[in-house]
């Protein structure tokens, strides 16, 4: 599935029963990365909730989420990850940057158009939540105010052909973090590795 020096991110719609479909696609992948029979891996959590594979594919660093309709997972041999996915949905994005975010994040959201914003919001809100899932606390201890480094333009514009690139976060931990393409669909999707700087990602859209 992967080589040396990459994060496996697979993610996709799915009808219904979302976090039963993360947890199969998390047992897949990590069948095949590992090139151990499936029925031989299980899924176990640490004090913190984090997800944790047992078995041959015990030394994956794994991290799983859902959304209505949508579930995304990720795996790497190298260093803890996070990820997620997050269904676009009307909010007051605004608002809640103000009450949430770091001041930055807030004023930047404010700078936008406002049909722009609810998915501004979400472009920071699974940033965050990636992070904080591959430091092993999600959204406390700081979470929400992580800093983020502001895109030049809105919405970023990748160049064509170009594979998305983990990026590293300003406050110099080693920690890197990216929205990955989820085409026309409603969803945001992102995922963060805490020594991403030169690895690749590996991204796949399942199947229903």
């Amino acid at each position: 599935m992967t080589g040396p020096g990459a994060v496996t991110v697979l993610w996709g719609p799915v009808a219904s029963g979302e976090r039963g479909a993360a947890h199969a696609t998390l047992l897949r992948a990590a069948a095949e990365l590992s090139g151990s029979p499936r029925r031989s891996i299980g899924i176990d959590y640490d004090a913190g909730g984090r997800p944790r594979l047992t078995g041959p594919a015990s030394d994956l660093h794994v991290s799983v989420s859902h959304s209505p309709g949508a579930r995304a997972v990720a795996l790497s041999p190298h260093a803890p990850v996070g990820v997620d996915v997050e269904t676009v949905r009307p909010l007051p994005a605004l608002r809640m940057a103000r009450r949430w975010f770091a001041p930055a994040d807030a004023d930047w959201l404010a700078g936008l158009p406002r049909p722009e914003r609810v998915r501004a919001f979400y472009w920071l809100w699974t940033q965050k939540e990636a992070v904080g899932k591959a430091r092993g606390h999600g959204l406390a201890a700081g979470g929400l105010t992580q800093c983020l480094q502001a895109p030049a333009h809105w919405p970023p514009r990748p160049r064509p052909g170009e594979p998305p690139a983990l990026a590293p976060l300003p406050d110099g931990t080693g920690a890197a973090c990216a929205v990955l393409p989820t085409g026309p669909r409603p969803h945001v999707l992102a995922v963060a590795c805490l020594d991403g700087a030169d690895l690749r990602i590996d991204l796949r859209l399942c199947a229903r």
